[in-house]
């Protein structure tokens, strides 16, 4: 049995086949699975803070994120970190 240190190394698959044939012959690596079932730290330690959004521009986030089967709430945490890297990288 081989095993993968990075969830990028799991392929689309084709049909469930593939997929089982896959799994049958792979598993990941323990510290990737402690590492998935341990939690992200800055997740874990999030604060709650309010923000106050034009009802217009809400609905389109809303919308934006119904679209890409996201939480909008997430989305935008995620936008929100991609844009402070960003950021960073242009210092």
């Amino acid at each position: 049995m081989q095993t993968f240190a990075n969830w990028e190394d799991v392929p689309i698959f084709d049909s469930e086949e593939a997929e089982v044939v896959f799994w049958a012959e792979n598993r990941p690596d323990l510290r990737l699975m402690d590492a998935a079932t341990a939690g992200n730290a800055e997740a874990s330690e999030s604060v709650t803070v309010t923000l106050r959004f034009d009802p217009r521009m809400l609905a389109r986030i809303k919308r934006l994120a119904r679209q890409r089967y996201l939480n909008y709430q997430s989305m935008v945490k995620q936008w929100l970190s991609e844009r402070m890297e960003q950021e960073l990288r242009e210092r």
